[in-house]
């Protein structure tokens, strides 16, 4: 993971916004429509390279594919891996929605993707998907005139496949994100032979307390945590730390968030984990607070923080000077060079249904930049 010296930084978290006819396409395959593989792929191909040249355009110093292969960010593996069918998987009212029920059924779903269960042993069927999510990245990448070092790619954490397809088969939720663990190091194993920052995202380890695991104490949660990074660590055991960061979120949904777990409630068991770049939402009104956090809790040596300084639910296009106020914060009590600009969430976390418009989010990436020279004239 490159460190900010002589200027911050800046990367962003994962989705972004995709052309209209690839989301068509996608959306066909998804509900089980007959799809032209070669126009498919023709279609991603493009888009990944038109994206990572918009992320340069837009001053992004560490880049990705933005997504475009992926109907969503957790639940593409169903369509690579045996184990998964049948109903769609409910999760339990989130504590939110206890609240504010009339809000929830307002919003409906922002989903557009089947959740399947999981009802059968879990296996690779499609890892040559990976592999071609791999081969783009770095065709876009080596034509944009970039490194792979200075390239990221996503992939599920096993807590998280957990938390959006649900277990009918494994004996306990341990034993499934178990096995979730053991196959999806394949995948994290050729992100980062390939050269490039491997980051994993982990909604689960901040968003599962307010849904998935709405019933359990702090102390019960903060067991889960830790079941969950430590199979995170084994299936990253061969990850070298420098190039694995993990991403939390608390739900990347405009809403009233007024259960959310606490950074400080987790943070020392997230900064206990292999991974030496931990990035988290830091922009929206529920957690731009946090940053006090680092005030008391030290980052440990070799460790880089990369908070969202970008709301990605808000079609607001941040004034640079916000920008680089909260990256100067961030960067007087952690150090400047311990801190990467980001984005809070992804702009088109589900495929069908992003919540900023696309033309907007490339500004709001443009303003990101701008405010981190801002906050580099003020720190170098």
């Amino acid at each position: 993971m490159p460190r900010s010296a002589g200027r911050i930084l800046t990367t962003h978290t994962g989705s972004l916004p995709r052309p209209a006819a690839l989301v068509a396409l996608m959306q066909s395959a998804e509900r089980g429509e007959a799809v032209d593989p070669a126009a498919l792929e023709q279609a991603v191909a493009a888009s990944v390279n038109d994206v990572v040249a918009q992320q340069i355009a837009a001053g992004l110093d560490i880049v990705n594919d933005g997504e475009q292969s992926k109907p969503d960010y957790s639940t593409y593996i169903k369509n690579r891996l045996s184990g998964f069918g049948g109903e769609a998987w409910k999760p339990p009212v989130s504590r939110d929605a206890r609240d504010f029920p009339e809000f929830f059924k307002l919003r409906g779903t922002a989903f557009d993707s089947h959740r399947p269960s999981c009802i059968g042993p879990i296996a690779w069927t499609d890892f040559a998907a990976v592999e071609a999510d791999i081969a783009r990245l770095k065709a876009a990448v080596a034509r944009a005139g970039r490194k792979p070092e200075h390239a990221f790619m996503t992939a599920v954490s096993p807590g998280q496949a957990a938390r959006f397809m649900g277990n009918s088969y494994y004996k306990s939720h341990a034993d499934y994100v178990a096995a979730l663990g053991d196959v999806l190091k394949a995948e994290y194993d050729a992100i980062a032979a390939a050269g490039f920052i491997l980051q994993v995202d982990c909604p689960d380890l901040a968003s599962g307390w307010n849904n998935q695991f709405a019933e359990a104490t702090l102390d019960e949660f903060r067991d889960v945590v830790r079941l969950h990074l430590d199979v995170l660590d084994r299936a990253t055991r061969d990850v070298p730390p420098e190039r694995l960061r993990l991403h939390l979120c608390w739900g990347n949904y405009a809403g009233p968030h007024n259960h959310d777990i606490a950074l400080r409630d987790i943070i020392d068991l997230v900064l206990a984990s292999r991974a030496a770049a931990i990035s988290f939402e830091a922009a929206n009104p529920r957690h731009e607070h946090e940053w006090h956090v680092f005030e008391t809790v030290e980052l440990p040596p070799g460790k880089i923080v990369v908070p969202g300084v970008i709301d990605s639910v808000s079609n607001f296009v941040e004034h640079p000077q916000v920008v680089a106020d909260r990256i100067l914060r961030f960067a007087r009590v952690v150090g400047r060079e311990n801190v990467v600009a980001g984005t809070d969430c992804g702009f088109a976390t589900f495929s069908a249904s992003a919540t900023v418009l696309p033309r907007i989010a490339w500004a709001k990436l443009q303003s990101l930049a701008e405010g981190a020279r801002l906050a580099s004239a003020e720190l170098w």
